[in-house]
């Protein structure tokens, strides 16, 4: 599957939801074959005389037809379907055998399949449609801001607090492909895609409301400077040629309480018992390292795929022991791949409903517009002093500085910029030779300012607040540390090794063979959230807001997975009420557990002895030929229909 995103178009919600759904099928698929655990969408139970060979059939035929479905329309297709028939065949199973017998391993994992694929086709993502946005006049996205183009000096932004979309020459996305110059927000629908764990009162706001962010000129405008401010100081920091060194090591670096970067590292390794060695490195080395290895670039399997990379390695590390929380029985590798996925999974998928129901919420501002806005209209720092604007950027000596007749001279120290625009200590943009050269940083104009990414890439089609990736990562963060009973990678660290020379993207480097480590998975999650702010795709509070939701994402899905682990789910009280809608139709409003879900079966005939007898409905209810499901994506409403199936 993670092959199959690497070569598809790089939308992070859509492969969230993606992996939830094949995890979900997968995990069904196992669960049909156990007494215990509840299914999710499907929840037949079923026995053959080898369990365990039934189990493998009916979880490839459930794999195999949900990634079908899913990457039957992506840019590779052709490619992944064949892969995906080869890889069955392989298993020694035939993609032509579509039955639906339960009575057949083959039959139950096509069953699961399309149980999954009912559940989540009408979720709101609108996969019939290509993920593609409603019509502006049912809804869709419209900006309030003109697109700015990125080849261009300044910006034509209006509205500054509001995301603007960007024009890109020659733009590719983050696997090399090409995509329209013109950026369109890339899931702008998902403020109303149903979640795994999260509730709301309303389809029209977050499933998790932290408040807007900061608005320049409004509530937080010290905070909105800031964040410019920090920015350009961390762009300022995207050199190896500057002497500085940090250490990185987990005994330094690390270890902050949610919602910050107020660690000051962790004192012993748990599985060793002693302290961690320094790992002292540039840092520019590592601030450039750390931003393309989190952007997921080229090949990108997006940052919900890239958890699943962490995961299949701890998975498969040997000092591992296989007990859930870290206690009770040690399970076989088929149940614990089959359980992590399916809490890691529905944990990202959360996270991004969380996180895009943000961003089209409040529409949030990127720093490109921002620094760009504010630096071409002078400073903000002293009204007595020449260009004053107090909506220009703070004056900062040695990193933001005023353009004078003097300093904009040949050889001055702002030679040839701009008078009365800001200038900025910054990268300046890829090198010519991305191979071969790194570009350092230099006095530039900040209304020229780009983001540590590539030319053909700038920054990603959508809105700025929350980061996905902080949220993403500080997801799956809290499930690996729950699921697993322990904050720390197996063995006490993880690490990444870049080699020096030619091994970044956007520019050559790093200078030295650098490695990343982190101790637990929040370290390598708030990593992840720093990422984009080198990377100057986000501000700090797009990063520490997206933790904060991100851990509360986390945390639902696992306490909700587990109740479909151990089948408490299933006897989850709930309350019910009727309102009749006409005499033939009436409304259910049910309480309870939310994620258990029935489904509903429709007809128009509803005269009988459900209309009259709300007892005898509840007492129906309960039993397994009814099934209910919600009326839309998010509402607690549900319309009843006398049953006809299963």
């Amino acid at each position: 599957m993670l092959a199959a995103i690497r070569v598809d178009k790089p939308h992070p919600p859509v492969h969230a939801r993606n992996l939830f759904s094949v995890s979900a099928a997968i995990y069904d698929a196992w669960t049909a074959y156990d007494n215990v655990a509840v299914g999710f969408a499907y929840r037949g139970k079923h026995t053959a005389p080898d369990i365990v060979a039934a189990r493998r059939e009916a979880i490839s035929y459930a794999a195999y037809r949900m990634l079908r479905e899913r990457f039957a329309l992506s840019l590779n297709a052709s490619t992944t379907l064949a892969a995906l028939d080869a890889q069955l065949t392989a298993l020694g199973y035939s993609p032509g055998n579509s039955s639906t017998d339960p009575s057949t391993p083959a039959g139950v994992g096509n069953s699961v399949a399309a149980a999954v694929s009912a559940w989540f086709i009408n979720d709101g993502a609108r996969q019939l449609q290509s993920y593609a946005d409603y019509p502006t006049n049912q809804g869709g996205y419209v900006s309030v801001n003109p697109h700015m183009a990125t080849g261009f000096s300044g910006t034509n932004v209006v509205k500054v607090n509001r995301w603007q979309p960007l024009v890109i020459a020659s733009a590719l996305d983050q696997n090399g492909n090409p995509v329209g110059s013109y950026q369109s927000f890339l899931g702008a629908q998902w403020l109303g895609v149903r979640p795994f764990a999260l509730s709301r009162t309303s389809s029209n706001v977050p499933w998790i409301d932290p408040g807007p962010p900061p608005q320049l000129n409004g509530a937080g405008d010290a905070e909105f400077r800031n964040g410019v401010v920090e920015v350009i100081r961390r762009s300022s920091e995207l050199t190896p040629d500057d002497g500085v060194f940090i250490d990185i090591s987990p005994g330094d670096f690390g270890n902050n309480d949610l919602g910050t970067n107020d660690g000051i590292g962790h004192s012993l390794n748990p599985a060793t018992g002693s302290p961690y060695l320094p790992n002292v490195v540039r840092r520019g080395d590592f601030a450039r390292v750390l931003a393309e290895f989190w952007a997921d670039g080229p090949n990108s399997e997006t940052p919900p795929g890239h958890w699943n990379v962490l995961a299949n390695a701890v998975s498969d590390h040997p000092s591992l022991v296989k007990r859930i929380g870290g206690t009770g029985p040690v399970l076989d590798d088929l149940e614990w791949d089959v359980k992590l996925y399916f809490a890691l999974n529905s944990a990202v998928h959360d996270a991004a409903c969380a996180a895009w129901s943000l961003k089209r919420y409040y529409d949030g501002w990127r720093p490109m517009s921002a620094i760009r806005y504010m630096g071409q209209l002078g400073q903000s720092s002293d009204p007595l002093k020449p260009y004053y604007d107090p909506s220009g950027l703070p004056l900062v000596p040695n990193l933001i500085e005023i353009v004078t007749f003097t300093s904009s001279l040949p050889g001055k120290r702002h030679a040839g910029l701009p008078i009365g625009q800001a200038a900025i200590l910054a990268w300046p943009g890829q090198p010519a030779d991305p191979v071969n050269q790194h570009s350092g940083v230099r006095w530039i104009s900040s209304a020229g300012w780009v983001p540590f990414q590539k030319k053909t890439f700038v920054t990603p089609a959508f809105p700025g607040y929350i980061s996905g990736h902080s949220a993403f990562s500080r997801s799956a963060a809290e499930v690996m540390n729950a699921f697993t009973g322990s904050a720390f990678f197996p063995g006490g660290m993880a690490t990444h090794t870049v080699s020096a020379g030619s091994s970044l993207t956007f520019e050559n480097g790093p200078s030295q063979t650098l490695q990343l480590q982190w101790a637990t998975y929040y370290d390598a999650a708030d990593q992840a959230g720093l990422s984009r702010l080198w990377g100057g795709i986000h501000v700090s509070m797009d990063d520490l807001t997206g933790r904060v939701v991100g851990s509360q994402c986390g945390k639902g899905a696992w306490a909700l997975a587990k109740q479909y682990f151990d089948g408490s789910i299933a006897q989850a009280p709930y309350q019910v009420a009727i309102r009749r809608v006409d005499p033939f139709q009436f409304e259910l409003r049910c309480e309870s557990v939310r994620g258990f879900y029935y489904k509903l079966q429709t007809t128009t005939d509803l005269r009988g002895p459900f209309m009259d007898d709300p007892a005898g409905f509840v007492q129906c209810l309960e039993s397994p030929i009814v099934r209910l499901e919600p009326a839309s994506a998010s509402q607690k409403f549900y319309r009843y229909v006398r049953a006809m199936q299963p």
